[in-house]
């Protein structure tokens, strides 16, 4: 039987290619002929939804220190790495890029510094999500299940995704990553591509669980994930990848 058609959402934008979680990252990405646009969001200070991977400013921007530790409006007018100009976004100007577009956002709700989930956060997002008209196309997708639930619980989205590290994929395996997602309802899981095989897939789709992966960015993984028949694949490089899917 043929592997269905993978869908393909555009990693942080595109990081091979753009600023991570940048305006030009997202412009592009709204202009290509895939599904989807990832993005990571952590808290302000003030409680606003930043565009940001990490849960401090070192490695992407010209700040330093937690994300939270700073106003949305310090946060930007901090400058991405990696030229362009592009500064650090709020949820609600990525949103605004994609309210024409074909492309629906899928938004990674992070952690803090301490590992442990931002008080509201959720209720932010969706409340960004629904002044953009954009809540019935968007995903939202994380590690913490706890977190997830309440999106989930929230309605009205396109889908939540419960994401996996490979320590909790081990440790649970397939059974018990069937059984927490049921457990939740989530449509989804996600893990890393690497951690992904043909009978994974099927164990998983058989229990009514999709399955999406990060990590395919090479042509050898896009690849191999398109062939199985993932559901949705996230990709630093996604022009590669809308080729090699034809």
């Amino acid at each position: 039987m043929k592997p269905h058609r993978s869908a393909i959402a555009s990693h942080r934008g595109g990081a091979f290619l753009w600023p991570e979680n940048g305006l030009t990252a997202f412009r592009a990405t709204a202009q290509l002929a895939l599904e989807q646009a990832e993005c990571d969001v952590h808290a302000s200070a003030d409680g606003a939804a930043m565009v940001i991977h990490d849960a401090t400013l070192d490695r992407t921007t010209d700040g330093a220190g937690p994300v939270a530790a700073q106003t949305a409006a310090a946060l930007g007018r901090l400058r991405l790495r990696g030229g362009g100009g592009d500064t650090v976004l709020r949820l609600a100007e990525m949103l605004d890029i994609f309210r024409a577009s074909a492309v629906a956002p899928r938004i990674e709700i992070k952690e803090g510094v301490d590992g442990r989930p931002y008080p509201g956060l959720v209720g932010r997002v969706v409340g960004e999500l629904d002044r953009a008209g954009l809540r019935r196309r968007s995903w939202i997708i994380g590690f913490d299940a706890p977190t997830m639930a309440e999106a989930q619980a929230a309605g009205g989205l396109a889908g939540v995704a419960w994401l996996l590290e490979r320590g909790t994929w081990r440790s649970l395996g397939l059974r018990g990553t069937i059984a927490v997602a049921q457990a939740h309802g989530f449509p989804e899981i996600g893990v890393h591509e690497s951690l992904l095989d043909a009978e994974g897939l099927a164990m998983l789709h058989g229990a009514g669980v999709g399955v999406s992966v990060w990590g395919a960015n090479h042509e050898a993984s896009i690849r191999r994930m398109l062939g199985l028949g993932v559901d949705l694949l996230a990709t630093d490089d996604p022009p590669l990848a809308i080729a090699l899917r034809g």
